[in-house]
């Protein structure tokens, strides 16, 4: 019996996330990568001519990749996305790219630095369009041992602006503040410092996605903001007297 064939895919942008991903793609398929800012990698007309695109650009480059790869789509293709929000970066995608491919949006709930001992048993949100393309693309990831999550872009967005939209903005401020050296500390301060370690290190161009771009991070904001007013504002005496008593 003969050995099915590997499939071919194209990733676009082999920065932070793209070379991280790449490793595990190649487990599944034969990987053609470019990335103008590395000599040497795949010409775009060639990894943009696979039965699979993926597109691992920032979301502000998002509609200049789309506009550099449609020429060279093929008909029937899977353009996939990875952004880390998802209303905005489809719609970029359906206005931009040609009628004849199916798009996959997807959002691996992991990076670089969570993902660094393996990925197996990590989760991937999925908002799929319900092509058959899309439906083979679901069974390889599971295939790297994800467990790959559907929803509509909507409600991954209202779920994202308080999972990393929170997360991102409190970790910017615990960084942000000039600490002493502290040797010695208690279990739940270890917790926020490896919280805020994690994340520390993505990209401003990702801090800003997950905090600007997402329209339902204002409200978050929003939130946190008052809720610090009344956590700082002095408390009246009365009332402070009263609880002192």
């Amino acid at each position: 019996m003969s050995t099915p064939a590997r499939p071919h895919l194209g990733l676009i942008g082999l920065g932070a996330f793209g070379a991280f991903c790449r490793p595990h793609l190649e487990r599944i398929g034969t990987v053609h990568g470019h990335d103008p800012a590395q000599p040497g990698s795949a010409p775009l007309a060639e990894a943009a001519s696979q039965p699979v695109v993926i597109l691992a650009v920032p979301v502000a480059r998002l509609a200049e990749a789309a506009r550099a790869i449609a020429p060279h789509l093929r008909p029937g293709a899977l353009v996939v996305e990875v952004c880390s929000i998802k209303t905005h970066p489809l719609a970029v995608l359906r206005d931009l790219l040609p009628a004849h491919v199916e798009l996959l949006g997807t959002h691996p709930l992991f990076g670089p630095q969570s993902g660094r001992d393996g990925i197996a048993g990590l989760r991937l949100v999925a908002c799929p369009g319900g092509g058959a393309q899309a439906r083979l693309a679901l069974r390889m990831l599971r295939r790297l041992g994800l467990q790959v999550v559907a929803m509509t872009a909507e409600e991954h967005d209202r779920q994202m602006a308080w999972v990393q939209g929170l997360t991102h903005l409190v970790a910017r401020l615990v960084a942000g503040l000039e600490m002493p050296a502290l040797p010695h500390t208690t279990p739940s301060f270890d917790l926020l410092m490896r919280a805020t370690a994690q994340v520390s290190q993505d990209s401003e161009a990702l801090f800003r996605t997950i905090t600007e771009d997402n329209p339902f991070v204002a409200g978050v904001k929003a939130q946190l903001l008052a809720g610090a007013e009344r956590l700082l504002a002095p408390m009246p005496a009365g009332e402070a007297k009263a609880q002192a008593a």
